[in-house]
């Protein structure tokens, strides 16, 4: 299996504690987030990974080597979507997991990738139950697939996109698309109800090092 890394973010959100480090290489319990990220991929057999990476590049290129890496570097800003088409051109043979290299799920990648055949999906997402939605607004799935997206700031429970996704192909490789957009604002959020991704419920652990309070969450809870 081969997965795509969005790891190109300038993470500002995080400046105050880890500096001028790009996102995914803030420490997390004495190891940087991405590699965190790696293990967990690696331990459940994937061989390759195009890393898409902008800010601060240098400071991830040739820096992990557990698995197979390729990079897709951003020259200016892209954008989650700019960057996630580049990389996603990188790849030979679909389909192709991407993942957020701030997000770390405990998801069944194989398992994901099954339901994914059997349903001949063109795309489809990683969906995580939690017990307050307010930060990243709530998935709509009707019959098994995710229709709509509610807007983040409404309290309650709700699944939520978790940040994993699988692509039957390269569908942001469209000439309409700009140079730099955001995939799940610009891309995701408008086609869900005639994409129609198909949703892949998971309960493992989830956790987004986005905010500072969070990412102080993950120090304490990946040390063990």
């Amino acid at each position: 299996m081969q997965a795509v890394i969005l790891a190109g973010g300038l993470g500002t959100r995080l400046r105050s504690v880890v500096g001028d480090l790009p996102k995914p290489l803030a420490p997390v319990a004495g190891r940087p987030f991405l590699a965190r990220l790696l293990d967990r991929l690696e331990r459940q057999g994937f061989t390759s990974a195009v890393l898409s990476v902008g800010y601060r590049h240098e400071s991830i290129v040739d820096r992990h080597g557990a698995i197979r890496l390729a990079y897709a570097i951003e020259r200016e800003p892209l954008g989650t979507g700019g960057g996630l088409r580049a990389a996603l051109a990188m790849i030979e043979r679909f389909p192709c997991f991407a993942l957020n290299g701030d997000t770390l799920l405990d998801v069944d990648y194989q398992a994901m990738r099954t339901a994914h055949a059997a349903a001949r999906a063109p795309l489809t997402m990683a969906l995580r139950r939690i017990a307050d939605v307010s930060r990243y607004g709530r998935a709509v799935v009707e019959d098994g697939r995710v229709v709509g997206f509610a807007a983040a700031g409404a309290p309650g429970p709700g699944l939520v996109n978790a940040g994993v996704y699988l692509f039957a192909g390269n569908l942001l490789d469209d000439p309409a698309l700009p140079p730099s957009f955001s995939f799940e604002r610009d891309f995701l959020e408008p086609r869900a109800a005639t994409l129609r991704p198909l949703a892949f419920e998971t309960d493992g652990y989830f956790i987004d090092i986005g905010v500072p309070e969070d990412y102080a969450r993950a120090q304490r809870e990946l040390a063990s």
